[in-house]
């Protein structure tokens, strides 16, 4: 019966052996791959930062208002001016179909019918 536990002690060693030495190899395995993938992602960013100030150097307003002055006759971009903008009033939404509503496919909203009960036009378009 001693012989018998020694032997089976013995087997568990080896076991264990076994299994920390497959663990090991499987660690350091997961290790490397983590050592190239925070080299790669290090690359990633250092890229990144290089496209960012490719980004910034090209979207320069100096060289952008050249390239527009350039460009005028086949472009005609001109400076943003606050008349250019509108209210939101002054759009003309389409009028529902009213076959389509009633067969429940659009909803017979308004948002200008809606703006005029709830008195703001922002909230209509919400």
């Amino acid at each position: 019966m001693r012989n018998f536990v020694y032997l089976l002690t013995a087997f568990a060693v080896m076991g264990l052996a076994f299994w920390a030495y497959r663990e090991n190899y499987r660690t350091q395995d997961e290790l490397s791959k983590m050592s190239r993938l925070q080299s790669e992602i290090a690359g990633l960013r250092d890229g990144l930062s290089v496209m960012k100030a490719e980004w910034a150097y090209l979207n320069r307003p100096d060289r952008l208002r050249e390239l527009a002055n350039l460009n005028f006759e086949s472009l005609s971009l001109l400076p943003m001016a606050p008349e250019q903008f509108g209210a939101v009033n002054q759009i003309a939404f389409p009028v529902p179909d009213a076959e389509a509503a009633l067969e429940g496919e659009m909803p017979i909203l308004d948002p200008i019918d809606l703006a005029a009960d709830t008195g703001s036009v922002e909230e209509a378009a919400q």
